[in-house]
């Protein structure tokens, strides 16, 4: 179902539930992976993404249009990310390293993580990189989306992504390199 007939069905309070269930049917797996990749930990992700289509169906009457759904969407998936890996710091009182030795340890044990080395290698280097870092890592090269596209979701300048993506490959070469 296209986005318009989605927002069409959202817009009306007849058809309400049956265009978030659609919408959810959608972008429940998207959203999912892109929380995933951030969160690391299964269960963390699937907290998230409930609470991310509560905030969806909480605040429709909020979306103006301006920007694709998918993108609105994204963009609360996103906010909800850094702000439970900050609040995840903050309650623990971890330094980042202890953090990214958790989230490793996630790796490490191969719960819900499959693949080979390099893949395992390459997930432990992006959790060296500072959250908004490794978000704009994995939308642009995961989810292989426009820096436009990733610019509306983080309110961020396309120049300054840009950089952050260049600045994320150079750290994840060095790590995997060994250099």
């Amino acid at each position: 179902m296209e986005d318009a007939e989605l927002i069409e069905k959202l817009s009306n309070e007849d058809t309400r539930n049956y265009g978030f269930n659609l919408l959810v049917r959608k972008y429940q797996e998207r959203i999912y992976w892109h929380v995933r990749k951030m969160v690391i930990n299964h269960d963390d992700a699937d907290d998230l993404v409930q609470e991310i289509f509560v905030k969806v169906w909480k605040y429709w009457k909020n979306f103006r249009g301006d920007s694709q759904l998918y993108t609105w969407i994204y963009r609360i998936a996103t906010n909800e990310c850094l702000t439970f890996l900050a609040k995840k710091k903050k309650r623990f009182f971890l330094p980042i390293v202890d953090v990214e030795k958790e989230l490793c340890h996630y790796i490490d044990e191969g719960y819900y993580i499959s693949g080979d080395e390099v893949q395992l290698k390459l997930q432990k280097a992006l959790l060296t990189l500072p959250d908004k870092q490794r978000l704009v890592f994995n939308m642009k090269y995961f989810d292989d989306m426009k820096y436009e596209e990733i610019a509306e979701i983080t309110k961020t300048s396309i120049g300054a992504l840009k950089a952050s993506y260049h600045h994320a490959v150079k750290k994840i070469e060095e790590i995997l390199t060994g250099n």
